[in-house]
């Protein structure tokens, strides 16, 4: 733990938010730095049936850049002399989280609870479940 990053995988939502400060707390307390992830979901579609205006290809580089954006903008607001890696995946959020928890170079996971709301939180798995189930790695949900 004390020689590996701090895994904080956000949503960008308020919940997620609020885990960041837990993340900066433990990565202070270890003295290593932090990783922040975010996840794409990878747009469905065909262009034979004309469903989208846009490829889901096209729609998947305009999610990143807007994640790309919210990361930049997120950045510029964290007032820490941590060192701060930032990695913006495609695909299923509770796969691609795992996969950077296991990599080796990780020693802790600092996830919210719950970023989704209403209908969303119950067709999705818990994130924050899930990645506790299958990281091996400490995990610390925050509520």
């Amino acid at each position: 733990m004390r020689s590996r990053l701090i895994l904080w995988p956000t949503d960008f939502s308020e919940t997620a938010s609020h885990a960041l400060r837990y993340a900066i707390e433990m990565a202070n307390l270890y003295q290593v730095g932090i990783r922040i992830l975010h996840v794409v979901d990878q747009p469905l579609g065909d262009e034979n049936y004309m469903i989208l205006a846009i490829t889901p290809e096209e729609l998947a580089k305009s999610m990143e850049e807007e994640a790309a954006s919210k990361m930049r903008s997120l950045l510029s607001e964290l007032k820490t002399d941590l060192s701060i890696e930032t990695v913006i995946r495609r695909g299923d959020a509770i796969e691609e989280i795992v996969d950077e928890a296991n990599k080796g170079d990780i020693g802790m996971v600092v996830i919210a609870s719950h970023g989704r709301s209403g209908l969303a939180h119950f067709l999705h798995s818990n994130v924050a479940e899930e990645v506790a189930n299958q990281a091996s790695c400490p995990v610390l949900v925050v509520k």
